[in-house]
């Protein structure tokens, strides 16, 4: 490992939470240095790690001022040292600096890659910064030398399981649940052949799924129902893809979380996706719906509708909403919550392939008032490049106004560009959204009216 004995002053945050620092001296000047455990304003010494012409990487080794957003850790597992949990990189942060850092990325985004800014900046939604997590993927591995089965999330930067005994970010009744994981997991006949297990918590029912590489003894199958009904948990099964997961045993209440501000409930399966944070899931809907501003006349597009997330309470406000998702199977889920609901007739559902649509396909929609965008990490790129090739041709006209809900600035920012420089519209706002305290995950929404 190099060593590297200069101070230097910790500038920023990159999107990984690591600090950011310029050599200012010596052969390396200039040079940009990501700096783990680092915080802005601090001045550090750093041990380097990698080193390329134009960067390098490391850790701090030693702190000489320290930056008053600097906290204790709120989990045991949390640090730089090997063996440490990886699942959080910023508890070390203050988390209304947390949120002031992601900010700042989202702004940086959108004017370093798009020289988009926006006229307003919103108030962050933000809410608790601990036990919010209600789904998680936790690895499983029996480790045969130590004789133990570990549960959790992976070590920093490394393939090994951390040994969690608790994780404040999980709700109090799940991270108490971690140790029991383990005493089940190293009872079973099958502890070696189980990789995963997943959570997903409902407002009423928390479920877990189970990866199962060989089919589960009838002893394990007892073992499972035994837990959970010592610990009031929905057993599902997984023996091999997402698609073959199934209850434990049928009859069981269905998973759902609420949206009490729209009278909805929307049920799901545990491996659907849904919103890790469902505190701040309830205010996003809310705040995204707020900013849209849908009247009563209004036709509304929801892209990338999933399971009717944002579909639904659209419907409680508009006269109709067409939610368009990629896989007909999330289609027809669509429309299931729309008629257990009472909105089936505000709501239509269509499936397209969004990451191929051109001109005339967006062409062919028709006209809508508003259109709501919430797509995966790879953002939306051919709806906004559709868009600025109906702008260009000057014979179609876009909705009024358009929300995006984000959660990846980069793909955000160069769909912003497009929008605003060719699309025809200017972002009007735009904000971020803590769905992930204590990661480097920035969650964030923007406002674009036409002009």
């Amino acid at each position: 490992m190099a060593g590297g004995m200069d101070w230097l002053e910790v500038e920023s945050l990159d999107l990984e939470g690591q600090g950011v620092a310029h050599r200012t001296d010596g052969e390396g000047q200039g040079k940009v240095v990501f700096i783990e455990g680092a915080l802005p304003t601090e001045i550090v010494q750093v041990s380097v790690s990698r080193k390329k012409n134009q960067w390098e990487q490391g850790q701090i080794s030693a702190l000489a001022r320290e930056s008053s957003q600097r906290v204790r850790p709120g989990c045991p597992h949390f640090g730089l040292h090997a063996g440490a949990c990886g699942g959080c990189k910023m508890q070390h942060l203050h988390p209304a600096a947390q949120v002031a850092a992601k900010q700042r990325v989202l702004e940086d985004n959108l004017w370093h890659l798009a020289k988009v800014k926006a006229e307003c900046i919103l108030r962050p939604v933000e809410g608790p910064a601990w036990g919010y997590r209600d789904r998680a993927r936790l690895s499983v591995r029996h480790v045969l030398k130590k004789g133990v089965v570990l549960v959790g999330f992976h070590e920093r930067k490394s393939r090994y399981v951390a040994d969690m005994q608790v994780c404040p970010v999980l709700p109090a009744r799940i991270s108490a649940m971690l140790l029991p994981l383990r005493a089940l997991v190293a009872g079973m006949d099958q502890r070696d052949r189980l990789p995963q297990i997943e959570l997903a918590a409902g407002d009423a029912v928390t479920a877990l799924v189970l990866r199962h590489l060989e089919p589960l003894t009838p002893a394990d199958l007892q073992r499972l129902r035994d837990f959970g009904a010592e610990h009031a948990v929905q057993w599902w099964l997984q023996p091999k893809g997402p698609d073959t997961v199934h209850l434990l045993d049928e009859g069981g209440p269905l998973l759902a979380y609420g949206l009490p501000e729209f009278g909805i409930t929307m049920p799901f399966k545990p491996t659907d996706f849904t919103q890790v944070n469902p505190h701040i899931n309830q205010v996003l809907v809310g705040r995204a719906l707020r900013l849209l501003a849908p009247q009563a006349q209004h036709r509304v597009i929801d892209w990338f509708c999933g399971l009717g997330n944002f579909t639904l309470p659209l419907a409680t406000l508009s006269r109709q909403v067409l939610g368009i998702e990629g896989s007909q199977t999330l289609v027809a889920r669509a429309r299931d919550n729309a008629a257990r609901n009472g909105l089936a007739e505000r709501t239509q559902f269509e499936a397209s392939n969004l990451f191929e649509l051109d001109a005339e396909a967006l062409r062919a929609l028709g006209y809508a008032d508003r259109w709501l965008i919430d797509p995966p990490r790879e953002g939306a790129f051919a709806l906004s490049k559709a868009v600025a090739d109906l702008h260009a041709a000057g014979d179609w006209q876009g909705p009024a106004r358009i929300v995006y809900v984000s959660c990846n600035p980069a793909t955000l920012a160069r769909d912003a560009g497009l929008l605003v420089h060719q699309g025809g519209y200017r972002c009007s706002a735009a904000g971020v959204v803590n769905m992930f305290p204590h990661t480097a995950h920035v969650e964030s929404m923007a406002v674009f009216d036409r002009e």
